[in-house]
C-alpha cells in the first residue's frame, strides 16, 4: 500500500513539505471591534490560600469552591504549605493582565459570529495540577469559566514529574487561550450519539476545529491542537498517507469504536499498527476531520457557522469533496 511505501519518506521531509507549503488566505482573519475595557479576572486560589482570609468568610463568598471535599480537608489544603508554595510558583507564570486583554479579543470574536454569547464570570484558581487533563472548565449554562492555572506552569515544570508527555506538550502558558477557546467550541457543537461512524467522530471534531479557526485565527494550528510543531509538521506532511490509510481500509463509515482510541483519543501517538507508529502525531482523526471541514469552507465561503454548524458530517463530507494529494 501507498502508506506504508511513502511513511517514511514523509516523516523526513516533512519540515521541507510545510515550509514550502503556499499559506492560504485566511477568511477567519477579520477586525473584530472590542470593547475597551477587559474581561475582569479572579483570581480564587489567591484568597483561599491568604492566611488573613478566615475560611468561613471564604466559604461564604465562593460556596460552590468547596464541592464535594469535607471541611477539615478543605482547611488543611489552605494551610498546606506545598500546595501554597505551587500555587505562588503557578501564579507568578501566570499574566494575567494579559491573559484579560486575550480574553476579551476571544470573547469579542465569539460574540461576532455568536451574537447571543455572554461573557462568562472568569475565575483563575490552583488544583495543585490535579486537573492537568482538563484544566479549562466552562458552564454556559451558570455563566462561568475556570482556569486551573497550575496546568499551565511550563511542560518542563519540576511539578509535572510523572505527567505523561503528550499531555506535557499543551501545558504552556501560550496554550491558556487555545484550550479556553476549545471549552467554549465544544460548547457550541452538538453531538448525535445515534452517529457512531468514524466519519461522524471526525467530522464532529472537525466542527470544534474550525471553530478553533474563526475564534482564534491568529494562533498556529499546533496550539489549536494540542500538540507540538513537529506533531503538526508530520501531519501535514502526510496528510495524504493518512487519507489512504482510511479509506484503503475501510474505516470512514466503520463503527468499530477501537478507530476511536487509535485515532482521535489523547495520546503519544496514533495507532496505524506499523513500525512507523512512534513517528507519527496523535489524534491524526481529529487533524482529518479538520481539514475535511477546511475543505468544505474553501468551497462553501459563504456559509455561516451556525449553518455550518446544523449540517451532518455525511453533508459536509461529501460537499467538502475532499481528496488530498501530496
Amino acid at each position: 500500500m501507498k502508506f506504508f511505501k511513502l511513511f517514511m519518506l514523509a516523516v523526513a521531509v516533512a519540515f521541507a513539505i510545510t515550509s514550502c507549503q503556499k499559506e492560504k488566505e485566511n477568511i477567519w482573519d477579520i477586525k473584530v471591534e472590542t470593547p475597551a475595557e477587559k474581561v475582569p479576572i479572579t483570581d480564587i486560589s489567591k484568597e483561599f490560600f491568604d492566611a488573613n482570609i478566615p475560611i468561613e468568610q471564604f466559604k461564604e463568598k465562593y460556596p460552590w469552591f468547596q464541592g464535594s471535599v469535607k471541611d477539615e480537608d478543605f482547611i488543611k489544603r489552605k494551610n498546606n504549605p506545598e500546595e501554597i508554595k505551587l500555587y505562588k510558583e503557578a501564579a507568578s507564570k501566570t499574566d494575567l493582565n494579559k491573559l484579560a486583554t486575550d480574553l476579551t479579543e476571544l470573547f469579542a470574536r465569539i460574540r461576532h459570529y455568536f451574537p447571543n454569547f455572554k461573557d462568562p464570570k472568569v475565575y483563575t484558581f490552583s488544583s495543585s495540577t490535579q486537573m492537568y487533563e482538563e484544566p479549562v472548565i466552562y458552564d454556559p449554562q451558570q455563566g462561568y469559566l475556570f482556569i486551573d492555572i497550575s496546568g499551565f506552569m511550563g511542560e518542563k515544570s519540576e511539578y509535572y514529574k510523572g505527567i505523561e508527555e503528550y499531555f506535557k506538550v499543551s501545558m504552556n502558558q501560550e496554550n491558556i487561550l487555545p484550550k479556553i477557546s476549545e471549552a467554549i467550541a465544544f460548547s457550541a457543537v452538538s453531538y448525535d450519539r445515534n452517529s457512531q461512524k468514524f466519519i461522524d467522530l471526525m467530522v464532529f471534531y472537525g466542527k470544534v476545529m474550525m471553530l478553533q479557526d474563526a475564534f482564534i485565527p491568529q494562533l498556529p494550528d499546533h496550539l489549536k491542537m494540542n500538540i507540538s510543531e513537529k506533531q503538526m509538521a508530520w501531519n501535514k506532511a502526510n496528510e495524504q498517507n493518512i487519507w489512504d490509510y482510511f479509506v484503503e481500509n475501510d474505516y470512514l463509515f466503520s463503527a468499530d469504536p477501537r478507530l476511536s482510541e487509535r485515532f482521535i483519543a489523547p495520546g503519544p501517538f496514533s495507532k496505524f499498527y506499523t513500525e512507523a507508529d512512534k513517528e507519527s502525531s496523535p489524534q491524526v482523526g481529529i487533524f482529518t476531520g479538520w481539514q475535511i471541514c477546511r475543505n468544505f469552507f474553501d468551497k462553501n465561503k459563504e456559509t455561516s457557522l451556525q449553518e455550518f454548524l446544523n449540517m451532518s458530517a455525511g453533508d459536509i463530507f461529501n460537499q467538502s469533496a475532499y481528496k488530498p494529494t501530496l
